[in-house]
């Protein structure tokens, strides 16, 4: 098996280089060589996503093999516990990645989603999913590494009426654990103006009305969340939409989260469970000082969360048990004379290093920087074709399936009996919408 294993890893090595493909044009054969399939799997699903992609061409048998579900559960979780194939994702007029290892050079990405005017947002990433808008009604979820994407349906947003209203919208997304799907959640908050055409504030005279509506990827539908928590209006700060997350939600556990403030410097952290589809509070650290600004983060797929204190210094805290407040810890502190040479606005930490002794800083939605936690300094991280000044975001490569490959592959998971009688059912809303008879 050892041998074999060296044999096909060897084949393997000259197929990645696709420069040597091109100059051995029998190398085809070489690859339908029959070897066992499990170490043709064990060593396919630690290459990179392009990769891959390009062997899916090789034979009807590896391209069955690389298009299953479980190899490409197999690569997904290889690459995040690994820490492999991991991308930056940066966000100016354009969006750019590059690859995390490096650090070095800037692709320019090409986005499912195209704007004359304004700019197309990621609101999230999740598996290697990405998902992009460009209003409550322009939304797709998108994989750079494959080049698919699935436009979300239209779907209207319901106004209250009869009163005059500025509308703030809230996104999230991620992987509902229970069913394995996918979803968006998209928040809309109506806030009342006076006759000036300023804000209302929400008190008992205000007016508050929020509409939220969740879409699945497995169906392609949305549906409308009812029952809100009465803390949900506490999701709206003007000051915090317009200058940080614009209502950009993290992902972590399962959960959609986002800050809430509460006034007199209070706050909390509202989560939307997508395996239960309802909204809960998670309980913050509770030996912390007062008189703090708080943001929320992932790192290494864990809720943090990030206490600015008069832009003097960051605390960075982790919940390493999801939703047990005793297991909230302290991780690090970003003190201004860490050489980042400003004051200490929007902080989010991105990842750690390899070795583990820095973490990678996004720093008010213009730079990288790399932090070294022990000796307490940062340094600005270069990246050639990069913007001057731009926000980032992570995702990992992966195979995960959506658009219409997720749709055929379901399709192909489908007993035979189910897809008749889908396609008998959708043959009957068809002759029954596209055809009306007057007798």
């Amino acid at each position: 098996m050892e041998k074999g294993k060296k044999e096909a890893l060897s084949v393997l090595s000259m197929a990645a280089n696709p420069n040597l493909c091109q100059m051995m044009p029998n190398l085809k054969l070489v690859l339908n060589a029959n070897f066992p399939s499990d170490v043709v799997s064990d060593i396919l699903y630690q290459l990179p996503v392009k990769t891959l992609v390009r062997f899916r061409c090789v034979s009807k048998r590896w391209c069955s093999q690389i298009d299953g579900p479980d190899f490409i559960k197999l690569q997904l979780n290889h690459s995040l516990a690994t820490q492999t194939n991991l991308n930056v994702i940066l966000k100016k007029w354009y969006l750019y990645m590059v690859e995390f290892e490096s650090l070095q050079t800037a692709i320019e990405l090409s986005a499912p989603l195209k704007v004359i005017w304004g700019i197309t947002e990621v609101f999230g990433s999740c598996n290697g999913l990405v998902a992009v808008c460009n209003s409550e009604n322009e939304m797709a979820l998108w994989n750079p590494s494959t080049k698919k994407s699935q436009r979300l349906p239209f779907e209207p947003v319901e106004h209250p009426g009869g009163v005059e209203l500025r509308r703030f919208a809230f996104y999230g997304f991620g992987r509902d654990p229970i069913s394995e799907d996918y979803k968006v959640v998209r928040m809309v908050q109506f806030v009342a103006q006076d006759d000036e055409g300023d804000l209302v504030g929400d008190d008992e005279d205000g007016f508050f009305y929020a509409e939220v509506k969740v879409y699945s990827l497995k169906s392609n539908s949305w549906r409308k969340i009812n029952d809100l928590p009465y803390y949900v209006r506490f999701l709206f700060q003007l000051n915090y939409l317009l200058f940080y997350r614009r209502g950009y939600g993290v992902y972590a556990c399962g959960a959609v989260h986002w800050v809430a403030s509460v006034g007199f410097g209070l706050y909390m952290i509202v989560a939307f469970d997508l395996g239960v589809d309802k909204f809960q509070n998670v309980p913050l650290p509770g030996k912390v000082d007062n008189g703090f600004e708080m943001d929320v983060g992932v790192l290494e797929g864990r809720l943090c969360v990030i206490l600015n204190y008069r832009h003097v210094y960051v605390d960075i805290w982790v919940m390493k048990e999801y939703g047990v407040k005793e297991s909230w810890t302290k991780l690090f502190k970003v003190s201004a004379d860490s050489s980042l040479k400003r004051p200490l606005g929007h902080i989010v930490p991105l990842a750690y290093s390899k070795s583990g002794d820095k973490v990678l800083l996004a720093v008010e939605k213009r730079k990288l920087f790399w932090y070294n936690i022990r000796k307490r300094r940062a340094e600005k991280v270069r990246i050639e074709g990069a913007p001057k000044s731009f926000g980032a975001d992570f995702y990992v490569e992966s195979l995960v399936p959506v658009g219409r490959d997720g749709m055929d592959q379901r399709r192909r998971q489908q007993p035979q009996g189910e897809m008749k009688k889908s396609y008998r059912k959708r043959t009957d809303d068809f002759l029954s919408k596209g055809f009306k008879l007057t007798l």
